[in-house]
């Protein structure tokens, strides 16, 4: 994991001289300007990173307000980097056949200023745009038809998030629109396939972060397991903000309902990373249960999805992806993941891949949609 940061951390530094470097040309000779630049350029950069570090000295309202800046400007950095690369190839390619007119290869202050400015409005609209589409949570329905084995039931309602990430960032209010959506259809049960939380229990819990949960209504109750952040924030002291809040996690276990079919919960593959210790596998979990009724499985992230199919899962439900969140990174999650995002069959068992109700880091999707899935489940 050290390895992993020490890679993440030297890239992203990397990025951000690449910016700063560029914005520190169109200065000029102010010294003034040049220091209070440098010193703004490092408190926003580094702020997420800074709050997440200082959080324990940090008044509860620097630290949101650092944490926002500093989550929203890695949003500001991708577009930059990609403005700035583009413009850099077009330099290149002027160097070898002069297609621009001489004013913009000249070099002069003014131009570098005038681009800069174009730049930052055409990167703030993006960023702008992809927060207002973050906010619109779609409503995604999927009709399946699994065995029905011995289960009573002919017919189920789930209603299933993934990816919520809750902070002080968003918190209450993304949360609030989440419930109230998943309330207007009238679930038989909830499912939430992990990454409820992004901070810490003891910050959601100071600022009141969650309680809207107590709202969700449904027939069999609300599950959750866990994923890569609830590793990241504390696995254990996560599960307990969860059971508060009403949400049972399932941790390498099953559970059966109304005697009719089972969720099988796993913890997510982060899991050695952050305990040392081991997942169960597939088989291992559902080893006792009996193979008669419907299995409904929910692993955050969707690796290895044969395992699946191989131990005769109904219906696989995960998240994790966000299908990239921030494009590029959907077309980098699309080749990394079997499914980044959508429905998928594979022999006998349906897998969906949500891409989250929420957003991890910058409120920001333009990449993908946010969305809440309703998974309509007849028996024969």
């Amino acid at each position: 994991m050290s390895l992993f940061f020490i890679i993440f951390f030297t890239v992203y530094t990397s990025l951000n001289f690449y910016v700063f470097i560029r914005g520190w040309q169109t200065i000029g000779n102010y010294p003034l300007v040049r220091i209070i630049y440098l010193i703004l350029f490092i408190l926003i950069a580094y702020g997420y990173v800074f709050a997440k570090i200082f959080y324990k000295i940090l008044p509860p309202l620097l630290y949101d307000i650092w944490l926002g800046f500093g989550a929203i400007w890695f949003a500001f950095l991708v577009y930059f980097v990609l403005s700035l690369f583009l413009i850099d190839i077009i330099k290149l390619i002027d160097s070898k056949f002069q297609l621009l007119p001489e004013f913009l290869r000249s070099g002069n202050i003014d131009v570098k200023r005038y681009t800069a400015l174009a730049v930052i409005a055409l990167v703030s609209l993006i960023v702008f745009l992809g927060n207002l589409n973050k906010r619109n949570i779609d409503i995604k329905t999927l009709e399946l038809t699994i065995p029905k084995g011995q289960s009573k039931l002919n017919e189920l309602n789930v209603v299933m998030a993934s990816d919520i990430h809750l902070s002080p960032i968003d918190g209450e209010r993304l949360l609030t629109r989440i419930i109230d959506k998943m309330n207007s259809l009238n679930p038989d049960i909830i499912l939430l396939a992990g990454d409820i939380v992004d901070d810490k229990a003891e910050i959601l819990e100071a600022r009141g972060i969650g309680k809207s949960f107590h709202k969700l209504k449904s027939k069999y109750g609300v599950y959750s397991i866990n994923g890569n952040h609830e590793f990241i924030n504390g696995v254990e002291s996560s599960v307990m903000y969860a059971e508060h809040l009403g949400i049972k996690t399932i941790r390498d276990e099953y559970i059966l309902i109304d005697s009719s079919f089972y969720i099988v919960g796993r913890e997510d593959k982060a899991m050695p990373q952050f305990t040392g210790k081991q997942r169960k596998s597939l088989k291992e979990i559902i080893s006792n249960l009996d193979p008669e009724y419907p299995k409904i499985l929910l692993d955050h992230t969707p690796f290895n999805l044969n395992e699946a199919e191989e131990n005769k899962i109904d219906l696989q439900l995960s998240g994790h992806t966000h299908h990239g969140q921030i494009w590029p990174a959907n077309l980098i999650t699309n080749m990394i993941y079997e499914i980044s995002w959508g429905y998928k069959k594979k022999g006998n068992t349906h897998y969906y891949v949500t891409s989250g109700a929420g957003t991890w880091g910058p409120p920001v999707r333009t990449g993908s949609r946010s969305e809440i899935v309703n998974i309509k489940i007849q028996f024969e």
